[in-house]
């Protein structure tokens, strides 16, 4: 991008904030308009009638957003969420977390349409995360649920809130819509999608979708490339449907280098990999060697043992990274009425997934070859669920009951590919799927058997909801290793036939209601050799406390609507057993196996508010808060009662204390602006609480204009001031004490361009 095109769009977004703060200004004609217009226009609905913490955004807000943005970056401005990506779109995987409440991603449900999206986690051992599952323009509804998710989720890691994603449906009338996105890093979106409508009388609708993104990193050398389509048909039947959709996404994406605080302080949040400079890799490699740092032997002394400035460790910087993905996600199902008192649904799903996670490895030296290897850890999932519940409607009573079971074979390993000896480029790839291994560390097959089922019934009094109701799980691991290496082989469970929920809503009037709510959930074992149980040496797995993680939540709320302002405010109470923590072994580039240990209780309780107030017709205003404290309750001990970790009483790392984000949000229908403002208090990435990053404001702003119902055009910005700011933290998981290389910086300033057209 020019200089001068950059200019001109700090122009546009100077304007930007100028329009969107000027309404503030309305005259009371203008407010008594918006009065008399009828019910607050919802940027985010606040889960009225719900006798739980929940909150829903739309697809309407998520357009508001950078094309092609993770919707989980759209709920960041949620009470209680926070999400940290070191892209301006949130779906660059290594970097993308989300916690609630002070729980990690790993300890989270997700699912789309009811297909279970597993814990996300970059080493997808058991689903694929949002960004790939669908194109971020089909998605057209999100709830989140803090606290207490459906009993329905199907989810085996739901200790501490659930996202349910929602796709569009297949529109009724014939429909073409596309867009075309430009902007900073030469980032280039386009994106159509097709709805037949009916494609005869009473027959099936079709929606077919695809998106291609391709885009520079903000720094260093490398992209961020996808591919993604999308298909789903709707056969409607009477007051029901049949449906069916495949999805399929193809991601590659370089990474960036992770740092630490030392590393920021000495060397700037600008600094990356080495990624084009092979002979500058090449050198520091052999220096590493020559310096007994990487216990390989010394490849050439003539190299000599001092790093060229500014390099001081072996892991300041790496040749290259990148993570590949491919998946296929596929479902077929059905919605039934089958009369005035019972409905049916059923779905059946599939998904398939290919992935490599690779790193040029200076620890691993190619015989004969470069000082270097190409190190990847491989993915292959294919597993099979079904998911089905039955509503029956009988008086006041809406009772349900429903399973989902799944089978999820995963094969994963570490693997070594070797490099020539060349000069001025390497001879492998970073974006393409390496054959021909030099060596095989580990491999292992995985299997696990998931069994749910739920009942609940909601008793409708009027002025008083009572819901009631509980699930019963069963996860099975089991793990067969073909190439052992030094990790641990075996079986685990974890299985509690009776995890109760209950919540009361109790309506005050027709625009007051207070809630509360009492649920138990647990948290299955991992099935992988990166996380969980497996992923410690085997004297470490039979010597764990295997005891699975459990958590009991408390909410207590208060909801209020009026047609200018709906709002929300809650207080929880969490009592967590049993956290199993995985303690960084050396950098994450050795892939040394995790110390694992069970840490026993944590203890969490806060407060959440939001609110959205329309001052006029055409413009609102939304803001949310959130006061978290999580705290450790016990310091880890090994077997002989020695501490280890002195963390009882020290704050859960990656939990920030504050969270508070606010948005002004303009539409006269033609003209748009939206600023959105977000702040996050400091965290500490040790469990000794000893290391912290500090808190940052984040100002993001969009601008367009609709010239009728089907074109428009749009412009973004991130970090509209340009911030320095350490965003994702743990990458490389979380040491005891001190300082460790597990942190990412975040975007800086960058604007978007995006022109819309449909018929």
């Amino acid at each position: 991008m020019t200089s001068k095109f950059r200019n001109r769009l700090r122009t546009g977004a100077a304007l930007m904030v100028a329009f969107a703060a000027t309404p503030v200004f309305a005259t009371e004609t203008a407010v008594d308009a918006a009065v008399d217009g009828g019910d607050v226009a919802e940027i985010v609905v606040l889960g009225q009638g719900q006798a739980r913490q929940v909150q829903e955004i739309g697809a309407a807000d998520i357009a508001l957003e950078v094309a092609g943005i993770s919707p989980l970056k759209a709920i960041d401005k949620l009470p209680g969420v926070n999400f940290q990506s070191a892209d301006p779109f949130g779906t660059y995987e290594w970097s993308s977390r989300i916690s609630i409440r002070g729980f990690s991603q790993q300890q989270l449900g997700f699912t789309l349409d009811g297909v279970p999206l597993g814990d996300m986690s970059y080493g997808n051992h058991n689903g694929l995360h949002i960004s790939r599952a669908i194109i971020s323009e089909n998605v057209g509804r999100v709830e989140v649920a803090q606290g207490a998710g459906s009993l329905s989720a199907a989810s085996t890691s739901n200790l501490g809130g659930t996202i349910e994603f929602s796709a569009r449906e297949p529109a009724e009338t014939f429909e073409v819509e596309a867009s075309g996105t430009y902007g900073s890093e030469d980032t280039k979106r386009a994106f159509v999608r097709i709805d037949s409508g009916e494609i005869a009388p009473g027959g099936p609708r079709l929606a077919l979708s695809y998106a291609w993104q391709d885009g520079d990193k903000w720094k260093g050398d490398g992209v961020q490339r996808q591919h993604q389509f999308n298909g789903r048909i709707v056969q409607p039947v009477g007051d029901g449907q049949f449906f069916g959709f495949v999805n399929y996404s193809d991601r590659r994406e370089n990474d960036y280098q992770d740092l630490s605080q030392a590393m920021i302080d000495r060397l700037g949040y600008d600094w990356d990999n080495f990624a084009k400079d092979w002979d500058l890799a090449v050198r520091v490699a052999h220096i590493a060697h020559n310096r007994g740092d990487t216990g390989v032997a010394p490849t050439n002394p003539a190299a000599g043992t001092v790093y060229p400035t500014p390099i001081q460790t072996v892991d300041d910087a790496y040749y290259d990274a990148a993570g590949l993905r491919k998946d296929w996600l596929a479902g077929v199902g059905v919605e039934a009425p089958l009369n005035a008192f019972w409905t049916l649904n059923a779905m059946g799903y599939y998904h398939g997934n290919e992935g490599r996670g690779m790193w040029f490895t200076p620890y691993v030296a190619t015989p004969g070859g470069a000082p270097m290897a190409l190190r990847t850890t491989e993915y292959e999932i294919e597993r099979y669920g079904i998911v089905a519940n039955s509503l029956f409607t009988l008086g006041a009573n809406r009772v349900e009951i429903g399973m989902w079971y799944e089978d999820n074979d995963f094969n994963q390993a570490r693997r070594f590919y070797g490099l020539g000896n060349t000069a001025g480029a390497p001879d492998r790839s970073s974006l393409k799927f390496p054959t021909d291994p030099l060596l095989t560390q580990w491999e292992f097959d995985f299997n696990t058997q998931t069994l749910q089922y739920h009942v609940q019934d909601t008793l409708d009094l009027g002025q008083v909801q009572i819901n009631a109701g509980w699930k019963g799980l069963r996860v099975t691991n089991l793990a067969t290793p073909i190439v052992r290496g030094s990790l641990a082989a075996g079986r685990t469970e974890a299985k509690d036939w009776f995890l109760p929920q209950a919540g009361l809503l109790f309506r005050l009037s027709d625009d007051n209601e207070a809630f509360a709510s009492y649920t138990q959930n647990m948290r299955a074992f991992e099935s992988s050799a990166t996380g969980g149980p497996f992923a410690t040496t085997q004297a470490g797995f039979d010597a764990l406390d295997l005891k699975p993680e459990t958590s009991t939540t408390y909410e207590l709320g208060f909801r209020t609507k009026s047609p200018r302002f709906q709002g929300v405010i809650a207080g929880y109470y969490v009592d967590f057993k049993d956290r199993i923590i995985a303690f960084a072994n050396g950098s994450g580039i050795q892939g040394n196996p995790a110390i694992l240990q069970n840490v026993g209780d944590v203890r969490s309780w806060g407060v959440e508010a939001a609110g959205t107030f329309r001052v006029t017709t055409d413009l609102s205003l939304f803001a949310s808060y959130a006061y978290n404290d999580s705290e450790y309750q016990d310091d880890v001990v090994n077997a002989a009662g020695t501490i280890i970790a002195a963390t009882a009483g020290k704050t859960v790392v990656n939990s920030p204390r504050h969270l508070a984000k606010g948005e002004i949000t303009w539409d006269t229908g033609s003209f748009f602006a939206r600023v959105g403002a977000n702040y996050t208090s400091k965290r500490y990435y040790s469990f000794e609480n000893d290391a912290e990053v500090g808190g940052f404001v984040i100002v993001d702003a969009s601008i367009g204009y609709r010239f009728n119902e089907r074109i428009s055009v749009q412009a973004n910005a991130t970090n509209l001031f340009d911030r320095d700011y350490v965003s994702t933290i743990g990458t490389n998981g979380f040491a005891n004490r001190g300082d460790s290389q597990t942190l990412l910086a975040g975007a800086p300033q960058q604007f978007f361009v995006t022109v819309k057209a449909g018929f």
